[in-house]
């Protein structure tokens, strides 16, 4: 066994082998870039050492940097993690020079399966069917039009070397295949080194599903269940799911066996990922092969009971699996969200900045059974910078069955508080309780066809608006209990602290009168015929989330406070809270609302990021939906249309300029 390995990685993913490794008593190498200089994994290793600038292609993508790393440490094998130089078959090759292990396939292996174009070749050699496309490297525009007009539309232009949904384009028409294939190739080049791209039939209302295998050095290969990855927003995966809800055992076994022939074809050792797109008859064609570690593999771990970085550090160091195929179970269901540092109510866009608070809910297993698990690569005061992915964490829930899981997911993230960034729980918050995916009838479309408009915080109903007031009235209430113990107060004779409250929501006014004290509160409802509402929580002041129950039910509210009440949020609703006496009440309903300016007539950069390009120029006229910039933000080009038909008036950023959140790129006559 070694006993020095270097994580040739960052973030989440490096955090995650350090700590595996640390339990195997192997001691760890971080590498980082100037950008990660005082990051969480260069704090957990053993040693760490700086290979460049913050661009991914001045550091971690610089191979020779990251043998010298080796070198100068002593490290005996590299874990390359996910993305970056994990499937660059260069890479072991340069490290083999030096004596060096690579924890991960073989180098044959990584030609023939990490390339989407040679895989494909592969896997119809091996038999395996697969989804009808190009046969090869698609050089011109000119090309890709012809290819989609041969396979026909819808069709999907992809990255050669990509993944994580980069360079990847779906296209309906002659003009957005042209424009797909130039940003797709202008993300592969920027994320990968390598702009080749290829075109293949979309499919569909299509699921993607795949299949986790693991094999030895000495010929054992298994398959380790299924994932389905169907939760996808721009072709990323955003909710990760083991075992999939449309599989029956026939058909997993079958989707096994066909990705450990293909594995077995290669030679193929170390855990990988053969990926399939499904039909909701069960139907199944091969998409490609990830020969690493996948970004949602804690879903299998924990239904499994496999880790499977150990198991790559144990293979790579010559070790028999230690199991067979008919000694691997499934227990239970295992449900991952990716916590992304992005604004949901800005369709999604990339948010960077510094955490300016970062609590997780608590790990490990409840009492009911349920467990709850967190894999990050960030701490409080940590930064989430324009160069990198925007994942700030992987949270993962573990339950008996597929209900359990999502409602332990719905519970942990009601109690993730993050501030300083803006980032995706309230989305997630509303997928989990939403009717359709709690059913199982998903597919890759399904956040686009469930949220056409984007995601807007829904409004509490009226229940859980009772709820929200009752904890923001209790709340209230310690406040104020908490002013009238402090020593030195003037006293008013005859003056008596009103006890009624008027908790005022933009959708109406809930009466209620608190009494007790910490940790049992009673709530009178005045509108509800004076019903009385058990409230129980040890929450102080300061604390950013509300914990507790409400007549026995366990809950988990986000509390900010404003200056007359309180933000709260909690299962993807969101709420301002004002809490008022009743003369407060009266006088508040006098006062006059602001208007927000009106930016109707103005192109604003929706996300802090680089200008690529302006695609138009000072008294042009524009069509709604045509292209009028390109911006740049966390290795993704993002193209910015027009909403309507206008005159451009002045044009205020060029390109290669760093822009903020709602600076104007544009202004209209």
């Amino acid at each position: 066994m070694f006993s020095k390995i270097l994580i040739a990685n960052r973030g989440e993913i490096a955090c995650r082998v350090i700590r595996t490794a640390r339990r195997m008593g192997i001691k760890t190498v971080a590498v980082y870039s100037d950008a990660d200089r005082d990051a969480l994994h260069v704090e957990m290793a053993d040693e760490a050492v700086r290979v460049g600038a913050p661009p991914a292609a001045e550091s971690y993508l610089l191979i020779d940097r990251i043998v010298e790393a080796c070198r100068q440490t002593g490290a005996e094998a590299v874990h390359p993690g996910y993305g970056f130089l994990s499937e660059n078959a260069r890479f072991p090759q340069a490290l083999a020079a030096e004596g060096i292990v690579f924890i991960g396939p073989p180098v044959r292996a990584i030609e023939a399966m990490g390339d989407k174009i040679e895989s494909k070749r592969a896997a119809r050699a091996a038999g395996v069917s697969t989804v009808p496309g190009s046969e090869g490297v698609i050089e011109s525009a000119e090309q890709a039009v012809t290819v989609a007009g041969e396979i026909g539309y819808p069709v999907m232009i992809k990255a050669s070397a990509g993944g994580g949904g980069k360079g990847m384009r779906i296209a309906e028409s002659v003009s957005e295949v042209k424009e797909g294939f130039e940003r797709a190739r202008s993300e592969a080049r920027s994320s990968f080194g390598d702009d080749r791209v290829f075109i293949e039939k979309f499919i569909v209302d299509p699921r993607h599903i795949e299949i986790q295998v693991l094999g030895d050095q000495h010929g054992n290969i298994v398959y380790l269940g299924e994932r389905e990855c169907s939760v996808q927003r721009r072709n990323q995966k955003v909710v990760e799911e083991a075992p999939s809800p449309l599989l029956d055992r026939e058909t997993r076994r079958r989707m096994g066996e066909q990705a450990v022939a293909l594995a077995r074809a290669v030679g193929y050792f170390s855990a990988g990922t053969v990926e399939f797109v499904a039909g909701q008859d069960k139907s199944f064609y091969f998409l490609e092969m990830n020969t690493r570690l996948q970004v949602e593999h804690p879903v299998t771990e924990l239904v499994t009971g496999i880790d499977l970085v150990e198991q790559m550090i144990r293979i790579a160091a010559g070790e028999n699996l230690p199991f067979g195929q008919e000694d691997i179970r499934l227990d239970g269901w295992a449900v991952e969200s990716r916590v992304y540092a992005e604004d949901p109510e800005r369709n999604f866009l990339p948010s960077i900045g510094r955490l300016t608070r970062y609590r997780p809910p608590e790990e490990g297993r409840d009492p009911d059974g349920r467990t709850v698990r967190i894999d990050t690569g960030v701490g409080e005061g940590g930064e989430i910078s324009m160069y990198y992915d925007p994942m700030i964490a992987k949270l993962v829930t573990h339950g008996s069955d597929r209900i359990a899981a999502i409602d332990a997911m719905a519970q942990a993230l009601d109690a993730f508080h993050i501030a300083g960034i803006r980032h995706n729980m309230p989305f997630l918050s509303a997928l989990m309780a939403h009717p359709r995916w709690r059913e199982g009838r998903l597919s890759t479309a399904f956040i686009k066809e469930e949220f056409p408009e984007g995601f807007v915080p829904r409004v509490p109903d009226e229940d859980e608006r009772v709820r929200l007031a009752a904890v923001a009235a209790c709340i209230d209430h310690l406040h104020n209990t908490r002013r009238q113990t402090i020593t030195g107060r003037m006293a008013v004779e005859g003056y008596r602290f009103p006890g009624r409250r008027i908790v005022r929501f933009a959708g109406g006014d809930v009466s209620v009168t608190v009494s007790g004290q910490m940790p049992h509160f009673t709530v009178a409802l005045h509108d509800r015929d004076e019903t009385l509402l058990s409230v129980h929580s040890h929450w102080v002041p300061g604390h950013p989330v509300w914990t507790g129950t409400i007549e026995g039910e366990a809950i988990h509210i986000q509390v900010t406070s404003t200056s007359t009440g309180y933000e709260l949020s909690h299962g993807g609703a969101s709420a301002e809270a004002k809490v008022f006496t009743e003369r407060e009440a009266a006088l508040a309903a006098l006062m006059p609302v602001k208007v927000p300016p009106d930016t109707t007539k103005m192109l604003l950069c929706p996300m802090p990021g680089l200008v690529v390009s302006i695609a138009v120029g000072e008294g042009q006229e524009v069509k709604a939906g045509e292209t009028l910039a390109v911006v740049e933000a966390m290795k993704m080009e993002n193209v910015l249309r027009a909403e309507r038909d206008g005159v451009v008036a002045k044009v205020h950023a060029a390109e290669g300029r760093t822009l903020s959140v709602d600076d104007l790129i544009l202004e209209f006559e």
